[in-house]
């Protein structure tokens, strides 16, 4: 009898699809802490605050009035009415309902988008550092991710320039992510009208506009990119209540297009999942509808734990940083600290020697396309900010 190994059957977007070095690290703190080792992880882009109490008390009446059941695929009409709303009285963006399409979280708009328009042969324009997601999400829909970098003396933002410079005929999606994460860099409406020269000249060329971080900004303005001038047919916009309505478990997400991509999105949703849950749908509704005070407060402090973070690394030698005028990210550049050991030779290498001799997690820019930097999240308690700090200036003071 042949010997049976199921794993041999694996298909190749199996291992492609794997989140690296995120999970890696949320699991060796794991194992660590396991260990009854005090560890800090300065690592989950996750709000510490609990979903505002008004938010829940709408899900909660939502389930009583019978919203249990299955909603139509693309999302319930009040609420698709409510983002078109939402979008045009904040962003400047006219979307009929009909073209929104509600998601289970960020994460399937972009993949609705993504396996809506690429096919094998496209290329699709990636601005490093980004999302994880993004280029895994281009490569299983069998698409060819073309990378363009920034670093930290560009404030980490491609300039309109690469962009143009890297377009080619089979170019056909770029994926652009402000306020961003991992750096918090946001594009100034400069920036933003230069790019849309760029995509406006190229014939097939669409972007999809991450938003997800709108009302975490602390300096400057978010600027929604289909509302440039001639934007609104080239841009899918996506956004969500995870990160600013504190929603994470929620997993509400929604993206707008022209409706012919929206209508193709609804279907890619409905061939993988189906419409998200009811009765957090009519409780987004309520978080849509209300006055941003939670949002504010959120948001203010954040603000406050930026600026512990940006004090604390300004003061480690070796350190460099662009300015966080957004999200709840840190992404210092620490290339000058990598080969100073052996075992730091990389960034990767880097953060595992600092949580497995300082105790505290970082995650290597590496996940986001970048060697250089580390990423620390700062949506964790000031306590936790101000020891993680203290753990990474004594492991670097160590490297010099």
């Amino acid at each position: 009898m042949p010997t049976f190994d199921s794993a041999l059957l694996l298909a190749a977007r199996a291992s492609a699809s794997d989140e690296g070095a995120i999970i890696r690290m949320s699991q060796k703190t794991r194992d660590l802490r396991a260990q009854g080792r005090d560890v800090v992880s300065l690592t989950l882009g996750e709000p510490d605050f609990d979903t505002p109490f008004f938010i829940q008390e709408a899900a909660t009446a939502a389930m009583r009035a019978g919203f249990t059941h299955y909603s139509p695929v693309a999302g319930i009409p009040e609420l698709r009415t409510a983002v078109a709303h939402k979008l045009k009285a904040e962003n400047g963006l006219c979307y009929s309902p009909g073209q929104i399409v509600m998601a289970n979280g960020v994460k399937q708009a972009i993949a609705n988008a993504v396996f809506s328009l690429i096919e094998h042969g496209d290329e699709v324009i990636l601005l490093a550092p980004f999302w994880v997601s993004y280029e895994l999400t281009v490569k299983l829909a069998g698409g060819t991710p073309r990378t363009l970098s920034a670093g930290v003396e560009q404030d980490f933002k491609v300039s309109p320039r690469q962009v143009a410079d890297a377009l080619t005929p089979k170019s056909k999606l770029l994926i652009l992510n402000s306020p961003n994460n991992p750096t918090g860099a946001v594009w100034t409406k400069a920036e933003l009208q230069a790019l849309a020269d760029v995509v406006s000249q190229h014939p097939r060329l669409m972007v999809l506009s991450d938003e997800m971080y709108e009302y975490i900004i602390f300096e400057g303005e978010a600027i929604s990119f289909g509302a440039l001038p001639g934007m609104l047919e080239r841009t899918i916009t996506v956004n969500g209540f995870s990160k600013s309505f504190a929603m994470t478990g929620w997993r509400l997400g929604y993206a707008a297009a022209p409706e012919p991509i929206a209508r193709s999105m609804a279907r890619m949703q409905s061939a993988f999942t189906a419409g998200a849950n009811s009765f957090v749908q009519r409780a987004a509704i309520a978080a849509l509808e209300a006055p941003r005070d939670e949002v504010v407060r959120m948001r203010e402090s954040y603000r406050r734990r930026r600026d512990i973070v940006a004090r604390g690394l300004a003061e480690i030698p070796g350190v460099k940083m662009a300015p966080i005028p957004a999200t709840f990210y840190a992404f210092p550049d620490v290339s000058a600290f990598l080969g100073r050991r052996r075992e730091v030779g990389t960034v990767d290498a880097l953060c595992d020697w600092l949580l497995e001799t300082h105790g505290v997690t970082a995650v290597p820019g590496s996940a986001f396309g970048d060697d250089s930097c580390i990423r620390l999240s700062f949506a964790a308690s000031e306590r936790d900010i101000v020891m993680g700090l203290d753990r990474l200036k004594a492991g670097f003071a160590a490297l010099s």
